[in-house]
């Protein structure tokens, strides 16, 4: 039977925290009743990242695992994931868990009002932020996010945040056309979704905590995602009715 919803978690080197990312999400998940799988993305991880989602997968028919080697970015990982999902709704959800799994209860409810796609965000009314980052990274952040909304997706304050949820559809076609790697990802796939297929985005406020270990190094980082962004502005991307001819709903 297709799944209600897919939740894809990439992962590079989160052997340490993975499981207990994953024992939690099982948990919350049974209690829901639903029918879901959970999709981790092992993006050429160096340690035993892909053996424990295998020894978890063998207990659990929910949970699969698509790994390769070597790694290629986040951005790489999230697209193989949206695409390889067999969910009727696709939720990317970071292995840190920084925005608890409950959340998705608040963008659950924005699809079911209409919306094609849902995004948490740290930097609108009613979000919680439970754990802020270093002075610098947020700061750096608040100064990117202008840069993105006078650049690529006006209306949108928080791109970064790494909870999303989709419909099939949207994900299919949106995530068919991106090509980013990295960490600047999210952009290319809010951009896509607003100017190429003209998606409905709820820019939903959730409960967030920095969690520690994040392989973003700001400075250099910075500089790559800027580059990507006016990468972004110049490319034209397929338009709607070819896209979607190639991913029906």
């Amino acid at each position: 039977m297709t799944p209600t919803l897919t939740i894809v978690v990439p992962a590079y080197n989160e052997e340490k925290r993975l499981g207990a990312t994953l024992k939690r999400m099982l948990a919350y998940f049974d209690e829901q009743g639903c029918s879901f799988e959970i999709l981790v993305v092992d993006d050429g991880s160096s340690d035993g990242t892909a053996g424990l989602v295998e020894t978890i997968a063998a207990c659990r028919k929910e949970v699969r695992l698509l790994s390769y080697k070597p790694n290629h970015g986040k951005g790489y990982a999230v697209r193989q994931g949206m695409l390889a999902g067999q969910g009727e709704r696709l939720l990317l959800s970071d292995a840190d868990l920084a925005t608890p799994i409950e959340e998705v209860e608040k963008l659950s409810a924005q699809l079911d009002a209409g919306y094609d796609i849902a995004i948490g965000s740290r930097d609108v009314k009613g979000s919680e932020l439970m754990k802020h980052q270093s002075w610098v990274r947020e700061m750096g952040g608040k100064t990117f996010n202008k840069m993105v909304q006078l650049m690529a997706v006006p209306g949108i304050h928080d791109t970064q945040c790494g909870f999303k949820l989709f419909t099939r559809s949207a994900a299919q076609n949106v995530f068919s056309r991106c090509t980013v790697d990295h960490f600047a990802f999210d952009v290319e796939v809010l951009y896509v979704a607003m100017r190429v297929f003209g998606y409905r985005i709820a820019e939903t406020p959730i409960r967030w905590a920095h969690q520690e270990g994040s392989s973003v190094v700001f400075w250099r980082d910075a500089f790559r995602m800027t580059k990507t962004l006016l990468k972004i502005r110049l490319t034209r991307y397929q338009p709607p009715a070819a896209a979607a001819n190639l991913n029906p709903r």
